[in-house]
């Protein structure tokens, strides 16, 4: 077998819903394991949580579906809401809790014939200009809905655009507008984000919804995992599979970007950019061996990656790679790389299989 893996902490996971629940005390928490919990497997996440969790939160109905499955009377927010009229039908029949997001959506689920009402969140486009109504456009579909036979409790949601940018105006405006329709009269709210849940307790409602902080990853330039007592999640390990002396002048990769400056000791690992290892990672990227940093030489390719081993003259064949984990971060790869966290984590592909551990 290929030797590349991605070791799935769920212990670390349950650490971090609970760090959550921590910050907003009396809060409950929807942990939101959308696109298969952020790479980490949707099935082995959920059923790590839901003796936990007061809920979980999904982009669509086929992930709703899937983590149904895993736990039978939890609840489970479509944060998107129905995509067609016949959705609604389906929610239904699965109880989960729907956003309705615009006048359309609205009229679909007053036109259907539900085999229960469901659990409305009525989204506010408060500032990040993606899905939601106005403040005065809420209010037209607030009294529409109020009292429909087909909703049961009538909530509000809104999501954050700068939360992790801490003292950003738009987040107060975001509150203000937020604000506004307090005179509604709502069964719950939710506004915060893993990045408001960490450092914005005025945005704690009822319910909150952690996502990255779940898995370990930092929803901060400025502050880390560690400093915000996270545990990483995820750790990816791959294998030197082979290791070849260079000259100096000699180089390393397509493109030949990479040359030896001096005699050099170069190891080839066991992962690429087929597997989720980003091909924007620039030379000099740290992996880990043995408990110590050595740089990555030359471009990223499909199913390999280099390294320069010169500095660590007792690395072998056979000797595991941290790609990131607990000691490479995942978020300073990312920073490396000029994105995310979550853009790795959620493109860690299909042929690399997960090992899960603890729970």
């Amino acid at each position: 077998m290929r030797p590349l893996v991605a070791t799935v902490d769920l212990t670390a996971l349950r650490h971090n819903y609970l760090l959550a629940k921590q910050c907003a005390p009396e809060r409950k928490a929807f942990a939101v394991v959308k696109a298969n919990a952020y790479g980490h497997g949707a099935r082995e996440a959920v059923t790590a949580l839901r003796d936990i969790a007061d809920g979980f939160a999904v982009a669509c109905l086929e992930e709703a579906e899937e983590v149904r499955g895993g736990a039978p009377d939890a609840r489970i927010l479509l944060l998107e809401g129905c995509f067609e009229p016949a959705e609604y039908l389906r929610a239904a029949e699965l109880g989960l809790d729907i956003a309705v997001q615009d006048q359309r959506q609205a009229d679909w689920l007053l036109a259907a014939d539900l085999a229960r009402p469901l659990n409305v969140w009525l989204k506010l486009d408060s500032g990040m200009h993606r899905l939601g109504f106005s403040v005065d456009g809420l209010r037209d579909c607030y009294a529409r809905l109020k009292g429909a036979l087909q909703v049961a409790e009538l909530n509000l949601i809104s999501h954050f655009a700068c939360a992790d940018e801490r003292g950003h105006p738009l987040t107060e405006a975001q509150l203000e507008r937020y604000g506004e329709l307090l005179s509604l009269e709502f069964d719950n709210c939710s506004l915060a984000n893993s990045a408001a849940v960490l450092t914005l307790p005025q945005a704690h409602m009822a319910w909150i919804r952690p996502g990255i902080m779940l898995y370990g990853a930092t929803p901060f330039a400025e502050l880390s995992a560690k400093e915000l007592g996270l545990k990483p999640v995820m750790t990816l390990t791959g294998a030197l599979i082979a290791i070849r002396e260079l000259q100096a002048g000699e180089s390393v990769g397509y493109g030949a970007s990479w040359v030896a400056q001096r005699t050099s000791r170069i190891g080839t690992v066991s992962c690429g950019y087929a597997d989720g290892y980003p091909r924007t990672a620039p030379s000099g990227t740290s992996v880990v061996i043995r408990g110590q940093r050595v740089p990555l030489a030359g471009r990223v390719s499909m199913d390999m990656l280099a390294v320069d081993l010169t500095d660590l003259p007792q690395a072998q064949l056979g000797d595991e790679v941290e790609l990131w984990g607990a000691e490479m971060p995942i978020d300073e790869l990312a920073q490396a790389c000029g994105t995310i966290g979550y853009e790795l984590l959620t493109k860690v592909t299909g042929r690399v299989p997960r090992r899960y551990i603890g729970g």
